[in-house]
């Protein structure tokens, strides 16, 4: 139980620095939105290529695509990140080849140091040395960037991954509360549920709470970002459709989004653990993977049941949520933050 509450905490924590980033870095939204693009570009198809078509379908060549974009994290981060913050598209790409082996943490940290520097050394430089100069700069720095930070990157990340393994532990009950809750807060995040389910093999019970969780807690999103009028309805069914691509909104409005998602999460977590629902694709933690892994491993009509309960408990979360945490994000909203897409 130490090792839940302390890793519970680091999770917390985690998610505040990202939160505080967004709103006081300089371009701070528009570096978190680069790394949701990331996210988005390697995760989310590395789970609907790999673990979908790929392990249940049966199909190589897409199993082959999700494998290669999902190792691609740090690269498509270091890249967007510093191009969403206005650096030049070939000193982006020079960060982005440059820290290629890291994961999407690091490639983050080094893309937002190159979207601070990447304009001052176009503007410091000749015409012509700008380009040659400015490359070679930007992937030294970049690479010494992401070497530098990867260590502590990957401790937090370890600490959070045995805080999961622990959680599963527990009675099946308890299991699929907490495990639902930490799982779709890391979901909603820019942590990826995605890459460290797959880090962890989660398989069996504790990855059908995972995914039916990540799914559930897409209805605890959309009525959350529908009833607090975060962004328009085009950010509303983004965000149940992959939470990853809202970064921004997400880590503007850290308190009834983060807070909201782990009873939400919780509450779908406890159905799946109930229903006894088992997913044998380890990284479907997302809520469209969510959705379809479970068929492959149980009986239809469970899987409606675990789902629905998960859509209604989600929502009922989202709505209740709306309510409690309103007054948390008065605010934020007061000092003229709105997340907008």
């Amino acid at each position: 139980m130490v090792t839940i509450i302390s890793g519970i905490a680091l999770l917390l924590i985690t998610l505040a620095a990202f939160s505080l980033f967004s709103l006081k870095m300089p371009k701070g939204q528009a570096a978190m939105s680069g790394m949701a693009n990331a996210a988005v570009a390697t995760f989310l198809v590395e789970a609907i290529m790999s673990y979908i078509a790929g392990d249940l379908f049966g199909i190589s060549f897409f199993k082959d695509v999700g494998s290669i974009a999902g190792g691609m994290g740090g690269v498509a981060a270091a890249a967007l990140v510093p191009m969403g913050m206005g650096a030049s598209p070939v000193l982006s790409m020079c960060a982005g080849v440059a820290v290629g082996g890291y994961g999407i943490l690091p490639g983050f940290i080094a893309g937002y140091v190159v979207g601070l520097i990447g304009p001052a050394i176009e503007k410091k430089l000749p015409e012509g040395l700008d380009v040659i100069v400015g490359a070679l700069a930007v992937a030294s720095v970049a690479r010494a960037i992401a070497a530098f930070v990867n260590p502590g990157m990957t401790m937090v990340l370890s600490i959070i991954g045995k805080t999961i393994t622990e959680a599963t532990l527990t009675s099946p009950i308890i299991m699929g509360f907490l495990l639902g809750g930490i799982i779709k807060m890391i979901c909603t995040s820019p942590l990826s549920s995605m890459a460290l389910t797959a880090m962890l093999g989660l398989t069996g019970l504790p990855m059908g709470i995972a995914a039916v969780a990540c799914f559930g807690g897409s209805f605890t999103n959309g009525t959350i970002f529908k009833r607090l009028h975060f962004g328009n309805n085009g950010n509303v069914i983004a965000v149940m459709l992959e939470p990853l691509t809202q970064a921004d909104i997400v880590t503007t409005h850290p308190i009834p989004i983060y807070g909201s998602n782990f009873f939400g999460g919780g509450i779908a977590g406890v159905g799946a653990a109930m229903l006894g629902i088992v997913n044998n694709a380890p990284g479907t933690a997302s809520p469209i993977p969510g959705m379809l892994a479970p068929f492959a491993f149980n009986a239809p009509g469970k899987v409606v049941m675990a789902l629905a309960i998960a859509a209604v408990g989600g929502g009922i979360a989202g709505f209740i949520g709306s309510i409690v945490f309103k007054k948390f994000d008065e605010g934020t909203k007061a000092d003229g933050v709105e997340g907008v897409a």
